[in-house]
């Protein structure tokens, strides 16, 4: 049971931070974050489920894809947040996300996505997952540091216990051994939010003002507005998502077999899988999902290996999404706790990384591979997004993206330059 519940925990870390993204991003108010929120819950829920059921079949969390939620920012800035603009950008964003599965689920069905596991060498791979990790530790530490949109100096005394959440789950799991080490990001994450209702109080009691019981709302954004401008936007965005499946199933099958392990039949079922998960996103009016690296951390973190406990927990939050009250309150997490336990499993991911890009020697061709798909990928994370705005969608959606654009690099050099025998 505990196994469940921890599994639930790391499910709803990476599920509530999204949507109060996305609401500050399009001026919602607090009812309509928590509705986004409870869709949010289901969709990552019934994601996991479908994927350990007939997807790839690993224990791999499926959550808000950091890809959709620029491509959100972008809708934001070039169509508007407020009145019929906002209404009109959603509707575009529900058409581009049940678009994008379409393609996805064509990738699978035709076997193309198997097809791009050759291109993630074991360098590749950790090129990837390094960048993944610089990419999402600042986004992580903001939150601990009690940063965002309204709040923009650093808040020492939460930041404290962020620390002690961070330090607990990794002592935990590194010192200690038995079902303390297993429950590590439980155990940290309720260390930390008792000290945080003690310092700081418990917040709002949001679950007040919730209804008991209510079915996700469907369309909430309206009916999907398709126009020929957002079939080049899902195309490509189908196309990098596979760079993410690859990932996220080497580094998971790394932790649970010693090696990455997995076939060209579990890429396409999960490619297949993760269309089906971008429609019922587009459906439901939630941000679009996708397999998280970041999962490997957390396995190896607690050595929860099991695909039983995932499917569960997975069961369990599509579960819970139909009872605002219970989303009102797991809502009420403390931010710098979570974003704590999240940066926690990150520490095993960035070892994954490592271990991978000095699997071999570091000789001239490797090192000058690494450190160009390095400094390029590493170094566009940097520039505003703004930066590229007159540039056309489709290539705006590359050339900000660091981690895709240092991949890119990694794939192609580790393709054209060949070393002599």
């Amino acid at each position: 049971m505990f196994k469940v519940i921890q599994w639930f925990i790391f499910l709803l870390a990476n599920a509530v931070a999204i949507p109060i993204v996305i609401g500050s991003i399009f001026d919602m108010d607090t009812t309509a974050i928590m509705q986004l929120m409870q869709r949010t819950f289901f969709i990552v829920g019934i994601a996991g489920f479908l994927q350990g059921l007939i997807g790839h079949k690993l224990p791999i969390v499926d959550g808000p894809a950091g890809l959709w939620v620029s491509t959100f920012s972008v809708f934001a800035i070039s169509v508007g947040t407020t009145g019929q603009a906002g209404v009109e950008a959603f509707r575009l964003l529900e058409a581009a996300m049940i678009l994008t599965g379409a393609f996805l689920m064509a990738f699978g069905l035709f076997k193309v996505s198997g097809k791009v596991i050759g291109l993630f060498t074991p360098l590749v791979t950790g090129v990837f997952l390094t960048l993944l990790t610089f990419q999402l530790s600042g986004t992580f530490l903001e939150g601990m540091l009690g940063l965002s949109s309204q709040a923009t100096q650093i808040n020492s005394g939460q930041f404290a216990i962020a620390m002690v959440t961070f330090s607990s789950v990794l002592i935990l799991s590194i010192f200690f051994t038995g079902w303390m080490k297993s429950y590590a990001v439980l155990l940290g994450i309720s260390l930390g939010w008792l000290l945080f209702v003690i310092f700081f109080g418990a917040g709002d009691m949001l679950a007040s003002q919730a209804p008991i019981m209510q079915m996700p709302e469907m369309f909430a954004w309206g009916v999907p507005k398709f126009e020929w401008s957002v079939v080049p936007i899902a195309i490509l965005t189908a196309f990098i998502l596979l760079s993410n499946i690859v990932a996220a199933l080497s580094a998971t099958s790394d932790v649970i077999d010693g090696h990455s392990n997995f076939s060209q039949t579990q890429m396409n079922r999960g490619s297949f899988t993760l269309g089906i998960n971008h429609g019922i996103s587009g459906m439901f009016s939630g941000v679009a999902v996708v397999p998280l690296a970041s999962t490997a951390g957390f396995i190896q973190l607690t050595g929860q290996t099991k695909k039983g406990p995932f499917i569960w927990a997975s069961a369990l939050l599509m579960i819970v999404s139909f009872f605002p009250v219970v989303i009102a309150f797991l809502a009420m997490i403390p931010s710098p706790i979570a974003n704590a336990a999240l940066l926690a499993t990150f520490v095993q991911l960035m070892g994954l990384g490592l271990r991978n890009l000095f699997a071999e020697p570091l000789y001239e061709r490797r090192m000058t591979i690494i450190t160009v798909s390095m400094l390029l990928g590493g170094g566009l994370m940097f520039i505003p997004p703004e930066s590229f705005a007159h540039l056309p969608e489709t290539v705006k959606q590359v050339v900000s993206n660091g981690l895709l654009v240092g991949t890119i690099i990694a794939v192609i050099l580790e393709k054209i330059w060949k070393t002599s025998k």
